[in-house]
């Protein structure tokens, strides 16, 4: 019954990312945390979304606006530096405040309060008439500031979206540019957080049903992918844009609730 849980938020999460930018690894981690311990549910976590960008590349990464990417992408990746540095600092503050559901603790924390607005602000402009555009002179800036909060957070997708929706891309060009920008950042995010030995230390405790259960859900992120790629045709950029703001505006309040 896990392995199909898992198997199923992993499907449904890999598609929906591939349309918003973000989202797989915010979801399936609390799935993961409902059957494994909490070190190895954000190592799984890691590993299928790592790989399933790299899918995603194979799938969409033709239609990536290189002018973007180092434009936006270099100075995103940068700054996730500082912000996940940052973020290993904050993260051994004491929470504001501790509550349970469903049996399990969800923390508020300091950083959790300021983030999680920024994001929820960041998707009402869809829900308003007011519109804006970012031109080539301020992508550096944006990159950098959806790379610094995208580290400092832990939802880097979610900054990176927000400002790339706005950035006068094709949607194809903005599906498949996330995609490339996703990777830069990620890695120099988990060489940041360490993951290098925490991947050694959790090598050593994967269980061989562990093992089946990331195998799996890798294949249902690719899958997922690879049904969102085949449905991408049908999707107009205004839909695009209202789920992005969905999600973003799911995502701040899971952030200020201390659940993401």
């Amino acid at each position: 019954m896990k392995t199909l849980i898992i198997c199923t938020t992993a499907f449904l999460a890999s598609l929906s990312s591939l349309f918003s930018g973000f989202g797989l690894g915010t979801v399936l981690m609390p799935v993961f945390a409902l059957f494994f311990p909490l070190p190895l549910a954000i190592g799984a976590t890691a590993v299928i979304h790592l790989l399933s960008n790299y899918f995603k590349l194979f799938l969409v990464g033709k239609w990536a606006n290189k002018t973007v990417i180092l434009q936006f992408g270099i100075p995103a990746a940068l700054a996730s530096a500082l912000g996940a540095y940052l973020l290993s600092l904050f993260s051994r503050t004491t929470p504001l405040f501790t509550y349970e559901l469903f049996n399990h603790s969800f923390h508020i924390t300091l950083l959790g309060i300021i983030v999680g607005p920024i994001v929820i602000l960041s998707s009402l402009g869809e829900f308003f008439p007011f519109k804006f555009s970012f031109s080539s002179g301020f992508m550096p800036l944006g990159g950098f500031l959806s790379g610094f909060f995208g580290g400092l957070s832990g939802n880097q997708g979610a900054f990176r979206s927000a400002f790339l929706i706005h950035a006068g891309l094709t949607k194809e060009q903005f599906i498949g540019t996330t995609v490339i920008v996703s990777i830069l950042v990620d890695l120099t995010r988990l060489i940041v957080y360490g993951w290098a030995i925490y991947w050694q230390q959790l090598s050593t405790v994967l269980s061989k049903e562990l093992q089946g259960i990331l195998l799996a859900a890798s294949l249902a992120a690719f899958a997922g992918a690879y049904l969102g790629a085949k449905w991408l045709p049908a999707l107009t950029f205004k839909r695009l844009k209202i789920l992005v703001a969905v999600m973003l505006l799911l995502l701040g309040s899971a952030i200020t609730m201390g659940i993401a």
